[in-house]
């Protein structure tokens, strides 16, 4: 009897384990659908301010508003920061993929001195405008792009000048790609 009752037990356990991964199944595909969906554009798209003169780490002026136009993807990060390290790779890939089709990925430190981004830029390969924003408030500030807080804060910005996603930490490589290719 009690051999009887344990493979009853164990034939139900089996069966509930069974109509249990069939639904699970289909909202693994409604949450892939979500997340596509989720990261296309914000609706109320508001203008980025590109009106700003930033020097590179030579020195140099990078004129922003230079790139009105382009699909931008604006990245503040710093170098000590971990998840800034994962996501340059992602960029460095996005800019070299996607460069030639009007798209350029600008990065913005926002706490290192120029003489800290040419080494890092060379560790990492970097190939696309690395700008130094330390102690400039029309960046940092909250009337700027509130860059202080939440590194790496990444703006994907369409053709028309509008910020079409913002993302604050560590993201993922795949919505990034997504919403740049729906603005090429």
């Amino acid at each position: 009897m009690k051999t009887r009752l344990v493979r009853i037990i164990g034939v139900l356990a089996a069966l509930t384990l069974v109509l249990l991964t069939v639904p699970l199944t289909h909202i693994d595909e409604l949450r892939d659908v979500q997340a596509a969906q989720s990261s296309l554009c914000d609706q109320n798209r508001k203008p980025a301010n590109l009106n700003f003169v930033l020097k590179d780490a030579a020195g140099k002026d990078f004129n922003l508003a230079s790139q009105k136009g382009k699909v931008i993807l604006l990245d503040f990060w710093a170098t000590w920061c971990p998840p800034c390290k994962v996501e340059v790779p992602w960029f460095v890939e996005f800019q070299a993929k996607y460069g030639p089709k009007g798209f350029i990925v600008i990065g913005v430190s926002v706490d290192d001195p120029p003489s800290a981004l040419k080494p890092f830029a060379d560790q990492y390969k970097v190939n696309y405008p690395l700008l130094v924003g330390d102690g400039r408030s029309d960046i940092k500030g909250p009337r700027g792009y509130n860059a202080a807080w939440g590194l790496p804060k990444t703006f994907v910005i369409g053709r028309d000048g509008r910020i079409c996603k913002t993302h604050v930490g560590l993201s993922n490589k795949e919505h990034f790609e997504q919403q740049i290719k729906s603005l090429l």
